[in-house]
């Protein structure tokens, strides 16, 4: 009932700020109160409107955000849950949301429009970090270990039948034996220069002989655990349902894909007249690691939990905040 209610409320928010212009959204959904985060003077009683894209990883970290800022004082608003990273992008450009979590790879393809990845994280951070802030005042802060990238999976039974361990082992495969190597790929990732159109030409895989089924990313963790409909599947690499279901990584072992670390980012007039929000999301950020993310992903897309209740509990187990 909290699930389709809320849905109704972020419905009604995102209308509202299509429709003027002007920050909106919902109430923060559970109470906290002050743990290793306490009141800040500065931040007491500032509006702060907390954003996230709408899927499983992104809601999380948008409440881990709005709990933080909540034990800090300020009055926070809840918009997250916004479809695709574009519409988050453009509400943070038009004021809309003050901080979001958001990726390095995504700053860097997508909203900066570059072919090329970096493939050092700290690099590629701070590459985004420097050409968004001159190109659209954006500032990126507070990297965290967690690496969202795009990845490719096979069952464990898939990995010791074939021998693949490796992406050179997988294109090896294609070319050798394209139904052994039959792929589920996620609708974006069948055409993303960062998917398998660039994986391919990276690899040297002949598109013409590399067996692929487009699928709905949902569809293909459970697909590839079977190995039925296809032997490897297209994934987000901190999607908690790869060690529920037993999935294996591929090693990316030409470095491929880009890095896909979270950090926070806000517009540079919002983090100038209020840096103490930085400083309170530096040593979260420090503690998002792959296995934390991965884990309270699967609590979420496997158990079946709330978004809000994963983040809270965690940000409760790490002494940020307390439950109320």
């Amino acid at each position: 009932m909290r699930r389709a209610w809320r849905g109704v409320a972020l419905a009604a928010g995102l209308l509202l700020v299509a429709a003027c212009g002007l920050e909106s959204g919902s109430a923060v959904p559970l109470r906290v109160g002050p743990g290793s985060i306490g009141p800040i003077p500065e931040l007491d009683g500032v509006r702060i409107t907390v954003g996230s894209k709408d899927f499983t990883e992104q809601n999380i970290l948008g409440y881990i955000v709005e709990f933080a800022m909540t034990a800090a004082g300020a009055e926070v608003r809840d918009l997250t849950n916004i479809q695709g990273s574009n519409s988050l992008r453009d509400a943070q450009l038009h004021g809309q949301i003050d901080v979001a979590y958001d990726y390095t790879g995504t700053g860097w393809v997508n909203y900066l429009g570059k072919e090329t990845p970096i493939p050092d994280e700290v690099g590629q951070f701070e590459a985004v970090r420097e050409a968004d802030l001159a190109a659209h005042g954006m500032l990126w802060t507070d990297m965290a270990p967690m690496n969202n990238t795009y990845a490719l999976v096979m069952s464990s039974a898939t990995a010791q039948e074939t021998g693949v361990r490796t992406l050179s082992d997988y294109a090896a495969l294609v070319a050798k034996d394209p139904a052994a190597a039959a792929t589920c790929v996620g609708t974006e990732f069948n055409v993303r220069q960062d998917g398998y159109p660039g994986l391919a030409r990276k690899y040297n895989i002949d598109l013409g002989k590399a067996r692929r089924q487009i699928v709905q990313d949902a569809v293909v963790y459970q697909a590839t655990a079977d190995a039925k409909q296809c032997r490897f599947g297209s994934v987000a690499a901190t999607d908690g349902r790869i060690p529920a279901l037993n999935l294996v990584l591929l090693q990316d072992d030409q470095r491929f894909f880009p890095k896909y670390n979270a950090a926070v980012v806000m517009r540079r007039s919002f983090a100038d007249a209020h840096p103490q929000v930085a400083e309170v999301l530096a040593p979260i950020s420090k503690r998002l690691t792959n296995e934390s993310i991965t884990e309270l992903n699967r609590q979420v897309d496997v158990e079946g939990r709330e978004p809000a209740d994963v983040a809270r509990d965690w940000m409760v187990a790490e002494g940020f905040v307390t439950a109320r």
